[in-house]
């Protein structure tokens, strides 16, 4: 299948679940290509040919990791999505299934994950503001893990807030989806606790 077909079972998937379990939300259902997939797709640019193993933190209904292991189907990455809702780690996993994507899913909360694997790649979308989803990062972050996290317009009281307690190096990009948004390109991330 191609990527746009896969994109499209995709989305078919996500509305007929999202009718009897709140995957997006409801007032955004309707605008489900621009604000949520083409929103996670930008991500994909800034991926590196090395990055093959991929933490999506608080997946939802699979935003930004399932478009992403979609578009990277030619490549040999992986993708582990978090997601402590029973009903919807259900979801993703009968999206991986039918749509035979790279994709382990953990039905846990990220603390709860007894693992000190390290990713490439961390990712996460609408979690929780940047000092708490920096906690979760850091668990699985090595010196050369990279944090791709979709921040709107107030991400700049959250960076501040996250120096109080972690170092790291930040790039700044536009968002593509949202003129008020930005992606935050997060690297050399360490807890200043244990510094």
């Amino acid at each position: 299948m191609s990527q746009q077909s896969d994109l499209e079972a995709y989305a078919k998937l996500l509305i007929k679940w999202n009718a009897v379990q709140n995957l997006v939300s409801r007032e955004t259902i309707g605008e489900l290509w621009p604000r949520h997939i083409a929103d996670s797709l930008q991500l994909v640019k800034f991926l590196r040919d090395d990055d093959l193993n991929l933490l999506d933190i608080g997946s939802g209904g699979g935003f930004p990791a399932i478009p992403m292991a979609i578009a990277s189907r030619e490549t040999q990455r992986r993708f582990t999505l978090v997601e402590p809702i029973a009903k919807k780690a259900s979801f993703l996993r009968t999206v991986a299934r039918d749509l035979s994507l790279p994709i382990t899913v953990l039905a846990l909360r990220a603390e709860d994950i007894d693992s000190r694997e390290t990713y490439d790649v961390i990712t996460s979308r609408a979690l929780a503001a940047l000092p708490v989803l920096l906690r979760y990062c850091a668990t699985f972050a090595s010196q050369s893990t990279r944090c791709l996290l979709p921040k709107g317009r107030n991400y700049r009281q959250e960076l501040d807030a996250a120096t109080a307690h972690f170092h790291f190096d930040v790039v700044v990009h536009n968002s593509e989806s949202d003129p008020e948004g930005v992606v935050l390109e997060i690297s050399n991330l360490r807890d200043k606790s244990s510094a």
